[in-house]
């Protein structure tokens, strides 16, 4: 599904990344673990596509991103990629519902279309109470699964998560962890996460330790 070869990022005279390499297959669950500085959110970007490397190329799927146009590349990050981040970033005038759907009417879907996916999704979720919630009126825990939801909208090819749990409670990051682990079993879902969550780390098929911009 994502294949990295000698990824390489600078940023001024400061060497992030020194040459990384990394491989993820269809329907795993990879987290990457290591101290603060070790390059894991500077490799999450790239491998996304939100950044660029200064050298090396990734291929996700059949594409090899590095060279796409910036055009091109956005098209392929809104139809292809999933990102889930530590803060949910949900538009606060939008309910729940209109939220999933945003990334699903940017690729040109109708709204009746979008909004009976994402209804789906909500329901898949847990969420099937709460379609017309603004996030003001939702918990920390559904927020963040308004934002996974929005993330599967437009069925990517992978998913990309930085601390997804990180500002959850204990009981709300275990909820979350089983649901990216049954999305994984029930539907094949790939996702790549950068956490300090232990427990999370344990639920995936593979961890990965950088240190010092390396795979170690």
């Amino acid at each position: 599904m994502l294949r990295a070869h000698a990824i390489h990022k600078t940023y001024g005279q400061l060497q992030i990344l020194k040459g990384v390499d990394l491989e993820v297959k269809k329907g795993e669950i990879v987290t990457i673990l290591g101290a603060s500085g070790a390059g894991k959110s500077t490799l999450l970007n790239i491998l996304g596509t939100l950044d660029k490397p200064d050298s090396g190329h990734i291929v996700i799927g059949n594409t090899n991103v590095s060279n796409l146009s910036n055009k091109d590349l956005s098209t392929f990050r809104n139809r292809k990629i999933g990102f889930v981040f530590q803060f949910h970033h949900l538009l606060v005038e939008f309910n729940a519902i209109e939220n999933v759907c945003i990334p699903a009417l940017i690729a040109g879907e109708s709204r009746n279309n979008a909004e009976k996916k994402a209804q789906k999704l909500l329901d898949i979720l847990g969420l099937s109470g709460r379609l017309t919630h603004k996030p003001s009126q939702l918990s920390g825990g559904e927020q963040q699964r308004v934002a996974v939801a929005r993330a599967l909208i437009n069925d990517p090819s992978i998913i990309f998560a930085d601390e997804p749990s990180g500002n959850l409670d204990s009981t709300n990051a275990g909820e979350l962890h089983s649901l990216f682990k049954r999305l994984r079993d029930e539907f094949d879902q790939t996702f790549v996460i950068v956490t300090h969550n232990e427990h999370l780390a344990e639920l995936s098929d593979r961890k990965v330790l950088m240190r010092d911009g390396l795979i170690v």
